[in-house]
Protein backbone atom coordinates (compact mmCIF):
# COMPACT_ATOMS: atom_id res chain seq x y z
CA UNK A 1 0.00 0.00 0.00
CA UNK A 2 2.45 2.48 -0.82
CA UNK A 3 1.60 6.10 -1.03
CA UNK A 4 1.82 8.33 -4.10
CA UNK A 5 2.21 12.09 -4.28
CA UNK A 6 0.40 13.91 -7.15
CA UNK A 7 0.81 17.51 -7.71
CA UNK A 8 -2.60 19.55 -8.54
CA UNK A 9 -2.16 20.47 -11.50
CA UNK A 10 -6.03 20.65 -13.57
CA UNK A 11 -9.19 21.86 -12.04
CA UNK A 12 -10.76 18.57 -11.90
CA UNK A 13 -7.40 17.62 -9.22
CA UNK A 14 -8.17 21.17 -7.73
CA UNK A 15 -11.72 20.22 -7.07
CA UNK A 16 -10.44 17.28 -5.14
CA UNK A 17 -8.44 18.83 -3.36
CA UNK A 18 -10.82 21.61 -1.97
CA UNK A 19 -12.99 18.66 -0.70
CA UNK A 20 -10.95 16.44 0.87
CA UNK A 21 -11.98 18.11 4.35
CA UNK A 22 -15.37 16.33 3.82
CA UNK A 23 -13.88 13.35 4.35
CA UNK A 24 -11.52 14.13 7.13
CA UNK A 25 -14.61 16.23 9.34
CA UNK A 26 -17.90 13.34 8.37
CA UNK A 27 -19.43 13.63 11.60
CA UNK A 28 -17.37 15.83 13.15
CA UNK A 29 -20.50 18.59 15.13
CA UNK A 30 -17.93 21.31 15.06
CA UNK A 31 -16.37 21.85 11.96
CA UNK A 32 -17.75 24.58 9.95
CA UNK A 33 -17.57 23.17 6.02
CA UNK A 34 -15.34 26.20 3.95
CA UNK A 35 -17.19 28.27 1.19
CA UNK A 36 -15.93 26.15 -1.84
CA UNK A 37 -16.06 29.05 -4.19
CA UNK A 38 -13.84 31.67 -1.58
CA UNK A 39 -11.70 28.88 -1.58
CA UNK A 40 -11.01 28.17 -4.62
CA UNK A 41 -10.14 31.57 -5.62
CA UNK A 42 -7.11 31.35 -3.08
CA UNK A 43 -5.54 29.25 -5.38
CA UNK A 44 -6.79 31.49 -8.65
CA UNK A 45 -3.49 33.51 -9.73
CA UNK A 46 -5.27 35.87 -11.59
CA UNK A 47 -7.51 36.70 -8.97
CA UNK A 48 -5.85 36.29 -6.12
CA UNK A 49 -3.34 39.42 -5.04
CA UNK A 50 -1.13 36.90 -2.74
CA UNK A 51 0.35 35.54 -6.38
CA UNK A 52 1.94 39.11 -6.55
CA UNK A 53 4.28 38.54 -4.05
CA UNK A 54 4.08 34.80 -3.62
CA UNK A 55 3.63 31.22 -4.76
CA UNK A 56 1.85 28.41 -3.84
CA UNK A 57 1.85 24.54 -4.89
CA UNK A 58 -0.52 22.28 -3.97
CA UNK A 59 -0.51 18.13 -3.62
CA UNK A 60 -2.57 14.76 -3.22
CA UNK A 61 -1.56 12.21 -1.36
CA UNK A 62 -2.99 8.66 -2.99
CA UNK A 63 -3.42 5.30 -0.99
CA UNK A 64 -4.79 2.49 -3.51
CA UNK A 65 -6.35 4.91 -5.69
CA UNK A 66 -7.96 6.85 -2.78
CA UNK A 67 -7.10 10.23 -1.45
CA UNK A 68 -5.99 10.27 2.06
CA UNK A 69 -3.86 13.91 2.64
CA UNK A 70 -3.18 16.84 1.22
CA UNK A 71 -0.90 20.20 1.68
CA UNK A 72 -0.12 23.15 -0.19
CA UNK A 73 3.83 24.35 -0.06
CA UNK A 74 3.61 28.16 0.10
CA UNK A 75 6.64 31.11 -0.75
CA UNK A 76 5.68 34.91 0.55
CA UNK A 77 8.56 37.01 -0.31
CA UNK A 78 6.65 39.75 1.00
CA UNK A 79 6.90 38.28 4.89
CA UNK A 80 10.61 37.06 3.86
CA UNK A 81 11.15 41.20 2.72
CA UNK A 82 9.47 42.57 5.84
CA UNK A 83 11.12 40.23 8.40
CA UNK A 84 14.58 39.57 6.66
CA UNK A 85 13.72 36.26 6.74
CA UNK A 86 14.35 33.27 4.26
CA UNK A 87 11.51 30.91 5.38
CA UNK A 88 8.95 28.84 3.03
CA UNK A 89 5.39 27.86 4.56
CA UNK A 90 2.97 24.89 4.41
CA UNK A 91 -0.84 25.24 4.27
CA UNK A 92 -4.14 23.57 4.30
CA UNK A 93 -2.66 20.04 5.42
CA UNK A 94 -5.22 17.52 5.39
CA UNK A 95 -4.65 14.36 6.57
CA UNK A 96 -5.94 10.87 7.63
CA UNK A 97 -4.40 9.40 11.12
CA UNK A 98 -1.68 7.85 9.60
CA UNK A 99 1.98 9.51 10.37
CA UNK A 100 3.45 7.79 6.98
CA UNK A 101 0.93 9.79 4.95
CA UNK A 102 1.28 13.06 6.73
CA UNK A 103 5.33 12.09 6.21
CA UNK A 104 5.45 11.85 2.76
CA UNK A 105 3.53 15.16 2.79
CA UNK A 106 5.65 17.20 4.96
CA UNK A 107 8.69 15.77 2.74
CA UNK A 108 7.40 17.06 -0.42
CA UNK A 109 6.83 20.81 0.94
CA UNK A 110 9.94 20.49 2.76
CA UNK A 111 11.65 19.43 -0.90
CA UNK A 112 9.76 22.51 -2.38
CA UNK A 113 10.40 24.97 0.16
CA UNK A 114 14.17 23.52 0.26
CA UNK A 115 14.56 24.00 -4.10
CA UNK A 116 13.50 27.67 -3.63
CA UNK A 117 16.18 27.94 -0.75
CA UNK A 118 14.44 28.83 2.15
CA UNK A 119 16.02 27.25 5.48
CA UNK A 120 12.98 26.72 7.21
CA UNK A 121 9.62 25.67 7.07
CA UNK A 122 6.95 27.51 8.93
CA UNK A 123 2.78 26.80 9.06
CA UNK A 124 0.08 26.35 9.13
CA UNK A 125 0.00 29.53 6.90
CA UNK A 126 -2.95 29.51 4.27
CA UNK A 127 -1.24 31.02 2.60
CA UNK A 128 -0.96 33.45 5.42
CA UNK A 129 -1.21 35.49 8.31
CA UNK A 130 -3.37 37.27 7.08
CA UNK A 131 -5.86 34.76 6.43
CA UNK A 132 -6.16 31.29 8.14
CA UNK A 133 -2.91 30.81 10.52
CA UNK A 134 -1.79 28.25 13.04
CA UNK A 135 -3.15 25.20 14.52
CA UNK A 136 -6.01 24.29 16.74
CA UNK A 137 -4.57 22.82 19.97
CA UNK A 138 -6.51 23.82 22.94
CA UNK A 139 -9.92 24.01 22.94
CA UNK A 140 -11.41 21.79 20.72
CA UNK A 141 -15.06 21.47 22.24
CA UNK A 142 -16.28 24.36 20.57
CA UNK A 143 -16.55 25.12 16.57
CA UNK A 144 -13.88 27.64 15.37
CA UNK A 145 -15.55 31.80 15.09
CA UNK A 146 -15.58 33.00 11.36
CA UNK A 147 -12.00 32.60 9.91
CA UNK A 148 -10.51 30.95 12.84
CA UNK A 149 -8.91 27.40 12.09
CA UNK A 150 -10.19 23.52 13.66
CA UNK A 151 -9.17 20.45 13.12
CA UNK A 152 -8.61 17.33 14.89
CA UNK A 153 -6.09 16.74 17.36
CA UNK A 154 -3.99 14.09 15.82
CA UNK A 155 -3.07 16.96 13.99
CA UNK A 156 -0.45 17.99 17.16
CA UNK A 157 1.07 14.26 16.90
CA UNK A 158 1.59 13.64 13.25
CA UNK A 159 3.43 17.44 13.14
CA UNK A 160 5.43 17.55 16.17
CA UNK A 161 6.40 13.30 15.30
CA UNK A 162 7.58 14.98 12.45
CA UNK A 163 10.21 17.17 13.92
CA UNK A 164 8.41 20.52 13.40
CA UNK A 165 8.87 22.75 16.86
CA UNK A 166 6.52 25.70 18.26
CA UNK A 167 7.40 28.90 16.70
CA UNK A 168 4.44 30.71 18.72
CA UNK A 169 1.00 30.19 20.38
CA UNK A 170 -1.47 32.35 19.50
CA UNK A 171 -5.00 33.16 21.67
CA UNK A 172 -8.68 33.16 21.64
CA UNK A 173 -10.15 35.61 24.72
CA UNK A 174 -14.06 35.34 25.48
CA UNK A 175 -15.11 38.50 25.82
CA UNK A 176 -18.65 37.87 28.31
CA UNK A 177 -20.11 41.13 28.11
CA UNK A 178 -22.29 40.89 31.02
CA UNK A 179 -18.94 40.01 33.11
CA UNK A 180 -17.27 42.53 31.12
CA UNK A 181 -20.34 45.72 31.82
CA UNK A 182 -19.81 44.76 35.65
CA UNK A 183 -15.99 45.72 35.18
CA UNK A 184 -16.30 49.90 36.03
CA UNK A 185 -12.19 50.26 35.42
CA UNK A 186 -12.40 49.72 31.81
CA UNK A 187 -15.43 52.00 31.53
CA UNK A 188 -13.58 54.52 33.70
CA UNK A 189 -10.65 54.63 31.40
CA UNK A 190 -12.36 54.43 28.42
CA UNK A 191 -14.29 57.80 29.72
CA UNK A 192 -11.45 59.24 30.43
CA UNK A 193 -9.57 58.44 27.27
CA UNK A 194 -12.70 60.49 25.59
CA UNK A 195 -12.64 63.12 27.73
CA UNK A 196 -8.80 63.68 28.44
CA UNK A 197 -8.07 63.57 24.53
CA UNK A 198 -11.20 64.67 23.07
CA UNK A 199 -11.53 60.93 21.40
CA UNK A 200 -14.57 60.45 19.12
CA UNK A 201 -15.94 57.13 18.45
CA UNK A 202 -17.98 56.52 15.30
CA UNK A 203 -19.34 53.93 12.91
CA UNK A 204 -17.63 53.23 9.22
CA UNK A 205 -19.42 55.81 7.13
CA UNK A 206 -20.17 53.11 4.44
CA UNK A 207 -20.98 55.90 1.52
CA UNK A 208 -17.41 56.63 1.70
CA UNK A 209 -15.90 53.48 1.61
CA UNK A 210 -13.06 54.00 -0.45
CA UNK A 211 -11.50 56.60 1.92
CA UNK A 212 -12.94 54.45 4.77
CA UNK A 213 -10.40 51.98 3.85
CA UNK A 214 -7.50 53.56 2.95
CA UNK A 215 -7.87 54.66 6.83
CA UNK A 216 -8.11 51.02 7.84
CA UNK A 217 -4.77 50.36 5.60
CA UNK A 218 -3.16 53.12 7.93
CA UNK A 219 -4.12 51.87 11.16
CA UNK A 220 -3.43 48.18 10.05
CA UNK A 221 -0.13 48.73 9.00
CA UNK A 222 1.20 50.91 11.38
CA UNK A 223 0.10 49.32 14.50
CA UNK A 224 0.69 45.48 13.91
CA UNK A 225 3.59 46.41 12.20
CA UNK A 226 5.93 45.34 15.19
CA UNK A 227 4.39 42.21 15.73
CA UNK A 228 5.90 38.57 15.56
CA UNK A 229 4.56 37.23 11.55
CA UNK A 230 3.13 40.82 10.84
CA UNK A 231 2.46 40.72 6.59
CA UNK A 232 1.59 43.86 5.40
CA UNK A 233 -1.75 43.97 3.09
CA UNK A 234 -0.43 45.43 -0.19
CA UNK A 235 -3.01 47.65 -1.39
CA UNK A 236 -4.36 45.42 -3.88
CA UNK A 237 -5.23 42.62 -1.05
CA UNK A 238 -6.76 45.07 1.06
CA UNK A 239 -9.66 46.11 -2.10
CA UNK A 240 -9.66 42.21 -2.57
CA UNK A 241 -10.24 41.78 1.41
CA UNK A 242 -12.77 44.74 1.76
CA UNK A 243 -14.74 43.32 -1.17
CA UNK A 244 -15.48 39.93 0.25
CA UNK A 245 -16.32 41.49 3.54
CA UNK A 246 -18.23 44.44 2.70
CA UNK A 247 -22.11 42.85 1.80
CA UNK A 248 -21.28 41.00 5.06
CA UNK A 249 -19.85 44.21 7.20
CA UNK A 250 -22.63 45.67 10.05
CA UNK A 251 -21.20 49.38 9.86
CA UNK A 252 -22.05 50.06 13.40
CA UNK A 253 -19.56 47.31 14.27
CA UNK A 254 -17.02 48.88 12.34
CA UNK A 255 -15.38 51.72 14.63
CA UNK A 256 -12.92 54.76 13.78
CA UNK A 257 -10.92 56.60 16.95
CA UNK A 258 -10.55 60.08 15.56
CA UNK A 259 -8.82 62.97 17.57
CA UNK A 260 -9.64 66.23 15.62
CA UNK A 261 -10.17 64.08 12.81
CA UNK A 262 -7.30 62.21 12.52
CA UNK A 263 -7.79 58.71 12.62
CA UNK A 264 -5.66 57.30 15.63
CA UNK A 265 -7.38 54.13 16.36
CA UNK A 266 -9.59 50.73 14.49
CA UNK A 267 -11.90 47.95 15.18
CA UNK A 268 -13.29 45.86 12.66
CA UNK A 269 -16.05 43.60 14.38
CA UNK A 270 -18.23 40.89 12.49
CA UNK A 271 -20.83 38.62 13.40
CA UNK A 272 -19.66 35.14 13.67
CA UNK A 273 -21.01 34.05 10.42
CA UNK A 274 -20.09 30.71 11.02
CA UNK A 275 -22.90 29.81 12.47
CA UNK A 276 -24.48 30.59 9.40
CA UNK A 277 -22.21 28.76 6.91
CA UNK A 278 -22.18 25.85 8.86
CA UNK A 279 -25.38 25.19 7.75
CA UNK A 280 -24.22 25.27 4.08
CA UNK A 281 -22.24 22.54 3.53
CA UNK A 282 -19.90 24.56 1.34
CA UNK A 283 -22.17 25.97 -1.03
CA UNK A 284 -23.18 29.81 -1.21
CA UNK A 285 -25.54 29.19 -4.67
CA UNK A 286 -28.13 29.39 -5.30
CA UNK A 287 -30.27 29.27 -2.44
CA UNK A 288 -28.18 29.32 0.89
CA UNK A 289 -27.09 33.32 0.27
CA UNK A 290 -30.19 33.82 1.06
CA UNK A 291 -29.64 32.85 4.83
CA UNK A 292 -26.92 35.16 5.49
CA UNK A 293 -29.89 37.97 5.82
CA UNK A 294 -32.46 35.77 6.65
CA UNK A 295 -30.63 34.51 9.61
CA UNK A 296 -28.25 36.81 10.90
CA UNK A 297 -30.08 37.77 13.68
CA UNK A 298 -29.80 34.43 15.09
CA UNK A 299 -25.94 34.52 15.45
CA UNK A 300 -25.13 34.66 19.17
CA UNK A 301 -21.58 35.72 18.72
CA UNK A 302 -19.26 38.69 17.01
CA UNK A 303 -15.27 38.14 16.62
CA UNK A 304 -12.93 41.12 17.39
CA UNK A 305 -10.97 40.82 14.06
CA UNK A 306 -9.18 43.84 14.03
CA UNK A 307 -8.23 46.54 17.08
CA UNK A 308 -5.59 48.25 17.14
CA UNK A 309 -4.05 52.03 17.78
CA UNK A 310 -1.41 53.02 16.22
CA UNK A 311 1.94 53.65 17.87
CA UNK A 312 2.49 57.22 19.27
CA UNK A 313 -1.12 56.90 20.54
CA UNK A 314 -1.09 53.78 22.42
CA UNK A 315 -1.30 53.20 26.53
CA UNK A 316 -3.81 55.71 26.64
CA UNK A 317 -6.79 53.96 27.39
CA UNK A 318 -7.99 54.32 23.21
CA UNK A 319 -8.39 50.39 23.45
CA UNK A 320 -10.79 50.00 25.97
CA UNK A 321 -12.66 52.97 24.47
CA UNK A 322 -13.11 51.03 21.56
CA UNK A 323 -13.84 47.58 23.52
CA UNK A 324 -16.28 48.99 25.88
CA UNK A 325 -17.95 50.68 22.01
CA UNK A 326 -17.78 47.55 20.70
CA UNK A 327 -19.44 45.19 23.43
CA UNK A 328 -22.09 47.93 24.11
CA UNK A 329 -23.10 48.01 20.47
CA UNK A 330 -23.44 43.92 20.30
CA UNK A 331 -25.40 43.98 23.15
CA UNK A 332 -27.98 45.87 21.61
CA UNK A 333 -28.41 43.38 18.80
CA UNK A 334 -28.62 40.76 21.45
CA UNK A 335 -24.92 39.57 21.66
CA UNK A 336 -23.19 39.04 24.64
CA UNK A 337 -20.61 36.93 23.74
CA UNK A 338 -17.58 38.01 21.78
CA UNK A 339 -14.52 36.57 20.47
CA UNK A 340 -11.19 38.92 20.40
CA UNK A 341 -8.78 36.74 18.22
CA UNK A 342 -6.14 36.16 17.62
CA UNK A 343 -3.39 37.44 20.21
CA UNK A 344 0.26 36.53 20.19
CA UNK A 345 0.97 35.02 23.15
CA UNK A 346 3.60 37.74 23.99
CA UNK A 347 1.85 40.78 23.17
CA UNK A 348 1.13 41.82 26.65
CA UNK A 349 -0.71 45.24 25.89
CA UNK A 350 -3.06 43.17 24.07
CA UNK A 351 -3.32 40.37 26.96
CA UNK A 352 -3.86 43.04 29.39
CA UNK A 353 -6.86 44.80 27.55
CA UNK A 354 -8.51 40.95 27.20
CA UNK A 355 -7.78 40.79 30.93
CA UNK A 356 -9.06 43.97 31.80
CA UNK A 357 -12.62 43.50 30.22
CA UNK A 358 -12.84 39.98 32.20
CA UNK A 359 -11.90 38.02 29.13
CA UNK A 360 -11.06 34.02 29.45
CA UNK A 361 -8.06 32.46 27.37
CA UNK A 362 -10.47 29.36 25.89
CA UNK A 363 -8.60 28.56 22.57
CA UNK A 364 -4.79 28.26 22.10
CA UNK A 365 -3.50 28.47 18.42
CA UNK A 366 0.14 26.83 17.34
CA UNK A 367 3.06 27.74 13.97
CA UNK A 368 5.32 25.70 13.98
CA UNK A 369 8.59 25.58 12.67
CA UNK A 370 10.80 22.87 10.89
CA UNK A 371 14.42 23.73 10.16
CA UNK A 372 15.42 22.50 6.71
CA UNK A 373 19.09 23.42 6.76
Amino acid sequence: MSIEIRKVSSNSELNKFLKFPWKIYKGDPHWVPPILMDVKKKFNKKKNPFFEHGDIESFLAYRDGEIVGRISAVANDLHNEVHNENIGFFGFFECINDQEVANKLFDTAKEWCAAKGFDTMRGPASPSSNEEWALLVEGFEDSPRLMMTYNPKYYMDLITNYGFEKAKDLHAWRIPQEEMKNESKIKRVAEIAKDRYNLVVRSANMKDFDNELQRVKYVYNKAWEPNWGFVPFTEKEIEDAASSFKPLVEPDLVLFGEINGETVGFALVMLDYNYIFKQMDGKLFPFNIIKLFTKRKEIPWVRILILGIIPEFQKRGFDAALYWEVMERAAKRGIYQGEASWILEDNEAMVKGAKLMRGERYKTYRVYDYKIK
